[in-house]
């Protein structure tokens, strides 16, 4: 055994060997992202559970000071309810304690100690590759989305001011009945939303051609959802196809961003959509919390998918519709935003002529308590 296979198997004896010295708690080691969160990369255990796995990059790195940067790693377990210990990946040992007396508790050393043998093994392991400059930055794929989506905000800003001044012009427009007005600017003002989620969806792409971290964000799901839900109504009464919304949840918090959940959704409404043309049975989104996990279902009862076919609908560029009405990139977006940024699961039953369901499982973290949200108080999550 040599090569990736060898360093495979040294990553995971070290985390046993962890584990081990804690008393058998998973160790994992993350990765910074470009969306600034920790993603794990490895962990002691086959099967870690999600909170043994998932860190909170606000209350522990960020509340320590510690500077982060973009593939960065570390590495930890948790070290009681609410408390973690981190230590990065490094190839040479840290200075020494101020004065020679040891301060860092055993857990501390134990993770110190693998994060340096995890970093001497990748840097044995990872070959030396000469780095390719290109004299034409259109060459090089990764600036490539950065420079579109460059070019494609601008013209999206200058709209929304148009659009702005539009709506000042008709407040102001008295010929038209108040009421007529205010329904008219709702419209407009939604459109104004939908221009403001494109515009900093194509920030975040230039953020990250540039290596730059995005911050996410502690954010109310049921609110972005319902939202979606309310506009994705207008959008579809084109169509003659009705969208019914089931949910009697409140609220619940993720950690992420808005933006991707709303674009996602959408992506699996309008699908929905797609498949039930000229069939009038409503499209149905449920959400509802299962566990510890929230769980987002879209329902049609339109064409459904071949058995053949559903192996394949997240394969990039794979599509079953007509030729030129699909890019076959939409299901790969959301299942991106799924595992990547939510670290959630998606699953697809349909049959022929019996409809779609696709059900999305997002793991819900610690949330916090009524009375802290409204003291100001800090918290979990």
């Amino acid at each position: 055994m040599s090569g990736p296979e060898t360093f495979v198997e040294g990553r995971r004896e070290i985390l046993r060997q962890a584990s081990v010295a804690l008393g058998g708690r998973p160790v994992t080691v993350w990765e910074v992202s470009a969306g600034a969160e920790l993603e794990p990369q490895a962990s002691s255990d086959p099967t870690p559970g999600y909170h043994d796995s998932k860190l909170d990059v606000d209350a522990t790195l960020r509340h320590w000071g510690i500077h982060i940067v973009q593939g960065s790693r570390f590495v930890g377990a948790r070290a009681g309810e609410g408390h973690w210990v981190v230590a990065p990946l490094r190839s040479r040992p840290p200075a020494p304690p101020p004065e020679g007396r040891e301060r860092r508790s055993r857990e501390r050393l134990t993770l110190e100690l693998a994060g340096l043998c995890l970093g001497l093994l990748d840097r044995r392991e990872v070959p030396a590759t000469p780095f390719a400059k290109h004299a034409d930055p259109l060459q090089d794929l990764a600036t490539l989305p950065g420079i579109i989506a460059h070019e494609v905000s601008n013209p999206l800003t200058a709209a929304r001011a148009g659009l702005q001044l539009a709506m000042e012009a008709l407040g102001r427009w008295t010929e038209v009945a108040a009421a007529r007005r205010l329904e008219m600017l709702d419209e407009l003002g939604q459109v104004v939303d939908d221009i403001d989620r494109g515009i900093n969806f194509l920030r975040a792409i230039k953020d990250r051609a540039r290596g730059t971290l995005a911050r996410s964000e502690r954010f109310d799901a049921v609110r972005v959802v319902r939202s979606c839900c309310t506009l994705e109504t207008r959008v579809l009464r084109d169509k003659k196809l009705p969208l019914e919304f089931d949910s009697t949840l409140d609220e619940v918090y993720l950690k992420g961003d808005p933006n991707a959940l709303y674009d996602m959704l959408v992506n699996l409404v309008r699908n929905a959509a797609d498949a039930s043309a000229g069939r009038p049975a409503p499209i149905r989104v449920g959400l509802e919390q299962v566990g510890e996990s929230l769980r987002l279902t879209v329902r049609d009862e339109g064409a459904g998918i071949r058995a053949e076919d559903l192996e394949r609908i997240f394969e990039p560029g794979f599509t079953t519709k007509q030729f030129g009405e699909g890019s076959g990139m939409g299901l790969v977006v959301v299942q991106s935003v799924v595992r990547a940024m939510f670290g959630g699961s998606i699953q697809v039953d349909s049959r022929p002529g019996g409809g779609t369901t696709v059900t999305v499982n997002l793991p819900v973290p610690p949330q916090r308590s009524v009375d802290a949200r409204r003291s100001g108080e800090p918290s979990a999550a």
